[in-house]
């Protein structure tokens, strides 16, 4: 189970890894996986399922898969303990969890940057809205054997933020991200003109020719089986 699949990228990944396995993607938004089915089809995957799903409360069959993975999905929940519980509920008794979540926000260069650049107008998100949630691992390995998991590790992965090479396609993705829409929503028409600037002359910074524009970022591997 790919849980928080988003546009099916790990999940089609996933299902190429398992074959003849198979693999269901799980996500809160029926556009976007409208848009994973489409690839998922061009490509061939026929061991690939996509449900509509809030991971939190949805009754999954008890003991259903071998492993449940994330790649950013899972920072979210507005009840973890419940969420998590209801995922461990839904792995066989060898079954495995490996989530890549963000470490804390200090150590990711990409959103103090821009956090920087949008100025004194940003605010410290709601918890549900919060992509550093499970970044305190003591916090979070609390959280999980709560939740009925054990065995939890944590292993730190380096890789950059890439937005590619166009400034301007980079400046609309990093406008549209939740926090930063809100708070140049909550701006004057002058001052968001001007963290928007900002924001580009960010990116700008960061361009480099041969990878485009990269930011440097730290988050945790985390793995766990069920009690």
């Amino acid at each position: 189970m790919d849980i928080g699949c988003g546009t099916g990228l790990t999940t089609r990944e996933a299902a190429r890894a398992a074959a003849p396995g198979r693999v269901v993607g799980v996500d809160v938004s029926a556009r976007m996986l409208e848009r994973a089915r489409e690839p998922t089809a061009a490509e061939g995957l026929r061991n690939v399922t996509y449900e509509l799903a809030d991971a939190q409360t949805y009754r999954f069959d008890r003991e259903r898969f071998d492993l449940a993975i994330s790649r950013f999905g899972l920072m979210f929940f507005s009840d973890p303990v419940r969420a998590f519980a209801n995922i461990a509920s839904a792995l066989r008794p060898q079954g495995r969890l490996a989530a890549l979540v963000w470490q804390p926000r200090e150590r990711n260069e990409w959103a103090v940057e821009l956090d920087a650049a949008i100025g004194a107008a940003a605010e410290p998100p709601r918890p549900t809205a919060d992509p550093f949630s499970l970044g305190d691992e003591r916090a979070t390995v609390r959280m999980l054997e709560r939740a009925g998991l054990e065995a939890v590790r944590f292993e730190e992965v380096r890789e950059p933020v890439l937005y590619g090479h166009d400034i301007e396609a980079a400046l609309e993705i990093v406008c549209g991200f939740q926090e930063t829409s809100f708070a140049l929503a909550r701006m004057s028409r002058d001052d968001a003109t001007r963290a928007v600037d900002r924001l580009r002359e960010t990116l700008e910074r960061h361009h480099d020719h041969r990878q485009g524009i990269v930011f440097e970022s730290r988050s945790w591997l985390i793995t766990a089986q069920p009690a």
